[in-house]
């Protein structure tokens, strides 16, 4: 048995109080999980802490939180090593005095919660990101959650009449969205997307996670229609931010930044040019580093939203529009150094052969269009063990 102490968020609506922050000291073994040491908290320091939970095994996705930063399940974390990344956030860096930062962006030592640290520290415990808290670690997942998967349209829409029994497709044809098929609906891809923190209105990773398994599946007869949908949506598949936070947070490894990147490939293939020139954006960034090897942030707007020769020939008003309204964020840009204006300082091509190596890397990706599928191929390719009768010849 080990002691640790828990840091919880708490809020309790009924109390008129803001939230604010309680100890526990909860003892169990290191392989149990913080879901676990929570409950035992509630049963015997404070029956009023408020936490959702139901199978404890990593399928209901009922327990979402957030554990010294990082969006998860928390009877999918183990409380040691809870404690071990605690220990580690609030650690000093050995090559500066300045604590190490939560993996979602904000240092955790800041946080009231760690006031007093010493040896230990505390494993903080706090509700999910973007959604508003009900009570403790309770959150209201109707309206960040639930809403935006009804608005995929999460169920078949297949063609003409339902078949007498049931519809029978090929396994092989069903392997494209076996890893969206893994979502659990826990929402904490939805609490630790940064698109949602500076878009709301953003449809999420897990909703559009959800759409791409009906986008892929051979039975639905919309898919044009859902990718058009998605596409014309301002707040649809192009405003992703590839931040990858979504990823690191998933605990079944669905990888809902993938499966968007797969819709917005899908959009380009059915030859989607949407008004919001997501599409024309991506074409856009590149064949600036198949040209230039480094992106030339100052030709990139231009390119976006006037694409190709016939764009700068006939620009629309929204072309102009954008263009022009992105002017002072560019000058401020140029001025502060970050980006490099070809009137102030050319942007220049790799040196040496470096640019041939990067369209040589365009080259091969053009010719291996292959996917990397978790569910079916596996992390890694592991090597056979060697027989047991070879392994004794060999003795």
């Amino acid at each position: 048995m080990a002691e640790y102490t828990l840091k919880v968020r708490r809020y309790q609506p009924e109390t008129s109080e803001g939230p604010y922050w309680e100890e526990f000291k909860v003892e169990l073994e290191p392989s149990l999980s913080v879901l676990d040491g929570l409950l035992q908290a509630k049963d015997r320091d404070d029956g009023s802490l408020s936490v959702r939970c139901s199978c404890r095994a990593a399928i209901c996705g009922s327990c979402g939180m957030k554990i010294n930063g990082q969006s998860g399940l928390g009877c999918k974390t183990q409380i040691g090593e809870a404690q071990e990344a605690a220990d580690k956030f609030t650690r000093p860096s050995p090559d500066s005095a300045t604590p190490g930062r939560g993996s979602e962006g904000g240092s955790i030592s800041d946080s009231p919660a760690l006031a007093g640290a010493e040896d230990v520290a505390p494993i903080v415990i706090e509700p999910m990101g973007n959604m508003p808290v009900i009570k403790d670690l309770i959150t209201d997942m109707e309206s960040t959650h639930w809403d935006k998967i009804r608005r995929v349209t999460p169920w078949l829409l297949p063609h003409g009449a339902p078949p007498e029994r049931e519809y029978v497709v090929e396994p092989e044809s069903m392997i494209d969205i076996t890893q969206s098929m893994a979502c659990i609906q826990c929402g904490a891809c939805v609490s630790s997307c940064l698109s949602m923190e500076a878009d709301p209105e953003f449809v999420g990773p897990a909703a559009l996670a959800k759409a791409y398994r009906f986008v892929g599946d051979p039975r639905d007869a919309e898919t044009k229609e859902r990718l058009h949908d998605l596409a014309e949506d301002p707040h649809g598949i192009y405003d992703c931010t590839h931040c990858f936070s979504c990823v690191d947070a998933c605990p079944k490894g669905v990888a809902p930044m993938d499966q968007i990147m797969r819709l917005r490939r899908k959009a380009g293939e059915e030859g989607i040019e949407d008004s919001n020139s997501g599409h024309h954006h991506e074409l856009a960034f590149a064949q600036i580093i198949e040209k230039k090897g480094t992106l030339d942030e100052v030709a990139l707007p231009r390119e976006s939203f006037a694409f190709g020769l016939k764009g700068k020939l006939k620009p629309s008003k929204r072309a102009i529009r954008e263009v022009l309204g992105g002017l002072p964020t560019i000058f401020r840009a140029i001025r502060t150094g970050k980006v490099r204006s070809k009137w102030v300082a050319p942007h220049h091509k790799l040196p040496g052969g470096a640019q041939d190596e990067v369209k040589a890397i365009y080259r091969h990706a053009e010719e291996h269009r292959e996917e990397f599928n978790i569910y079916i191929s596996g992390e890694e390719d592991v090597e056979p063990e060697p027989d047991e009768t070879e392994a004794e010849e060999k003795v």
